[in-house]
């Protein structure tokens, strides 16, 4: 896919839900399925992280001598976030903004580092920066899905 493509993409999956998130009851944001699950806020903080974590790899990977991209570990950081205290229309600003934003960096990046690679956070294989683009969106759209879920939506 090109940079436009998946640019597109990106931008479809925020429309979308942005009609999934608003006038979402705050009380339920913050229900947790289960004691050790996420609640909305949370997996919607998690995608915050996942935003700020893959801007890093979609710049530097647009240059051919990285050797493996950055990791993270999801659980610290949705903690330490306390994404579960935030006002759920303050994380909904937030996620929105930043993926518009990455958006137009994926846009802008030239077609021929879509095929830059590096080692992946573990280094067990290589992946190119057009696969981490994609992978982005597809990994958005799964939680948008579990975020769904859980507004009863």
């Amino acid at each position: 896919m090109t940079p436009a493509g998946i640019a597109a993409r990106l931008h479809a999956s925020v429309d979308e839900a942005l009609h999934l998130f608003e006038d979402a009851d705050e009380r339920r944001t913050a229900l947790r399925p289960r004691p050790d699950a996420w609640s909305a806020r949370e997996v919607l903080g998690h995608l915050i992280d996942s935003a700020a974590t893959n801007h890093r790899r979609f710049i530097l990977g647009q240059s051919a001598d990285v050797e493996r991209f950055d990791g993270y570990d999801q659980n610290i950081f949705v903690s330490r976030n306390h994404y579960q205290e935030a006002p759920w229309r303050d994380l909904v600003a937030l996620w929105t903004a930043y993926n518009r934003h990455l958006a137009h960096v994926i846009a802008n990046a030239p077609a021929d580092t879509l095929t830059h690679d590096a080692a992946s956070p573990d280094a067990s294989t290589r992946l190119t920066l057009g696969y981490v683009m994609e992978d982005y969106v597809s990994h958005l759209r799964h939680h948008l899905e579990q975020i769904r879920q859980l507004l009863g939506r």
